[in-house]
């Protein structure tokens, strides 16, 4: 998965080693950028240099991942996300304002694709799996049933070191046909890397974020006072992610990849959905400067 912490470290420490198994699938924020940027400024009739894309999101890094030139269109002239403001800040700007966020007057959402596919008001659901996407959840069903046949896979994780390094696997006639894992936080990336670089990772596909307990609990989402807090915080992020609507199947998503991208595979569904990666040159950091 694209998260830009983890890129960012992927890109300055371990270059062309890990970059080429790091999936090509933008993140999240960037996908809809090139969505809003391209194809629905032009269903609308706005050149796309004149809307303003904004994210509000619970990591800084969004902010550096926004700004990648990978990003930037010289067609267009301009960028898929052009400001993200993260929790903290929106947090600052209520408290500047005198404001709480309780006491803001409710607005109505609206589904820039068409309606909701279970034909209810647009409202914030969630998907299967992690608050940081569910990834591994959604790539490991895929696997289980169109490589193996399996349309009733179970989802059951085993935690490893911690509960921030699990697994799941899938056996099929007695054997071990797939086994994914989510990694949180940066000793167990490193931890990870090393079982690469030494090819004894068992693992298809893992699922890596850099902050400890994923995104619900990103460097920039809102803080508790007390350590003990934080983590009761993260707790209570957990369960009312849990409590959102789940979203239904895809269907609109399919139709989109058939109706604006010309199919999965065509250059236009990997040009807006997919980017790519740089190894940096260790000589060209500013941290590896000798004074």
């Amino acid at each position: 998965m694209h998260l830009s912490g983890w890129v960012c470290y992927a890109e300055k420490t371990h270059g062309s080693f890990i970059l080429p198994h790091i999936s090509t699938t933008k993140s999240p924020q960037q996908i809809m950028g090139s969505l809003v940027k391209q194809l629905l400024s032009e269903s609308r009739g706005v050149i796309p240099g004149e809307v303003y894309h904004v994210t509000v999101m619970p990591c800084y890094d969004k902010k550096l991942e926004a700004s990648r030139e990978d990003f930037y269109s010289e067609l267009l002239n301009c960028h898929d996300v052009d400001c993200v403001i993260t929790a903290i800040e929106i947090e600052q700007m209520l408290g500047n304002s005198n404001m709480s966020l309780s006491e803001a007057a409710d607005g109505e959402l609206e589904n820039p694709w068409g309606t909701e596919e279970d034909g209810t008001p647009p409202s914030i659901k969630r998907h299967i799996g992690s608050g940081s996407g569910g990834y591994a959840d959604h790539v490991f069903l895929y696997a289980a049933e169109h490589l193996f046949g399996e349309t009733n896979a179970r989802l059951v994780y085993k935690n490893l070191r911690n509960p921030d390094f699990r697994e799941v696997t899938l056996e099929k006639d007695g054997k071990e046909v797939l086994r994914f894992a989510i990694a949180n936080g940066f000793r167990n990336i490193q931890n990870l890397v090393q079982k690469l670089k030494r090819g004894k990772s068992p693992y298809h596909y893992v699922e890596v974020m850099a902050c400890p307990s994923g995104c619900l609990n990103g460097g920039a989402q809102v803080r508790s006072a007390t350590a003990e807090g934080g983590r009761e915080l993260v707790r209570a992020l957990e369960a009312a992610h849990e409590r959102l609507p789940l979203a239904p199947p895809p269907r609109a998503a399919r139709a989109l990849y058939a109706r604006a991208l010309h199919g999965h595979h065509s250059d236009k569904a990997r040009a807006l959905l997919h980017t790519a990666y740089h190894a940096v040159d260790k000589t060209d950091l500013t941290l590896n400067i000798k004074w």
